[in-house]
C-alpha cells in the first residue's frame, strides 16, 4: 500500500504578524476534517535543533535545512505540514517548494510597525535599544515571497486567515476538504 503524498503549507511573515495563530487555526480546521496535520513551529523546533541558537546566516541555513528535510519526510508519509516559520530568505522557502510537490506558501503581510506594537517576545524592543541581534525585518533582511498563492492582511483573524488558505487548497484540489 502506498501512501498519499501529503502537502506542504508554509507560513511566513515577519516576526509578530500572526504566523502560530492562522497555523494553529489551520491545524484545528484540517483536523477536524480528519486530515493529518503536523504543525512545523520553528520556535519550538530551534530548541531542539538549535539549543544555543545565534541566528547567524550559517545557523539559519542549517536549521531551515534541517526543517525543510523533516518536513519533506512528513509530507511522504502522507501528512499535511504546516511550516511556521519566518524563513527569512526566500531561497529557504523555494528549496521546500522544490521538494515537496503539494505546497503552497502563504505570506501574512504585516507592517513593521504593527509587529512592532504586537511584539510578544520584546524581540522589536531589543532591537531597538541597540542590542547585537538579527531581527528579520530589522536587523535582517526578510524576503516577502514573489508569488505566494495566499496573501493574507495581518489584521484579519485566525479564523479569518484559515478559511482564506482552506479555500485556496479547495481550489489546487490539494486536500480533500
Amino acid at each position: 500500500m502506498s501512501l498519499e503524498q501529503g502537502s506542504g503549507i508554509w507560513i511566513t511573515g515577519l516576526p509578530a504578524s500572526g504566523k502560530s495563530s492562522v497555523a494553529r487555526e489551520l491545524a484545528l480546521r484540517l483536523r477536524d476534517r480528519g486530515l493529518p496535520v503536523v504543525v512545523l513551529e520553528s520556535d519550538m523546533l530551534r530548541k531542539v535543533l538549535t539549543p544555543f541558537p545565534s541566528y547567524s546566516e550559517e545557523e539559519r541555513d542549517r536549521f531551515y535545512g534541517m526543517l525543510i528535510g523533516i518536513g519533506d519526510l512528513i509530507t511522504r508519509n502522507g501528512v499535511t505540514v504546516i511550516f511556521d516559520a519566518t524563513a527569512n530568505r526566500r531561497a529557504y522557502r523555494d528549496s521546500a517548494r522544490s521538494m515537496i510537490p503539494r505546497f503552497i506558501e502563504v505570506f501574512i503581510d504585516c507592517p513593521l510597525e504593527v509587529c512592532r506594537a504586537r511584539d510578544p517576545k520584546g524581540i522589536y524592543a531589543q532591537a531597538a535599544s541597540g542590542a547585537p541581534g538579527t531581527v528579520p525585518g530589522v536587523q535582517a533582511t526578510y524576503e516577502p515571497p514573489l508569488q505566494p498563492e495566499v496573501v493574507m492582511d495581518c489584521r484579519s483573524t485566525p479564523s479569518e486567515g484559515a478559511e482564506l488558505v482552506l479555500r485556496k487548497i479547495r481550489e489546487l484540489g490539494l486536500l480533500p476538504v
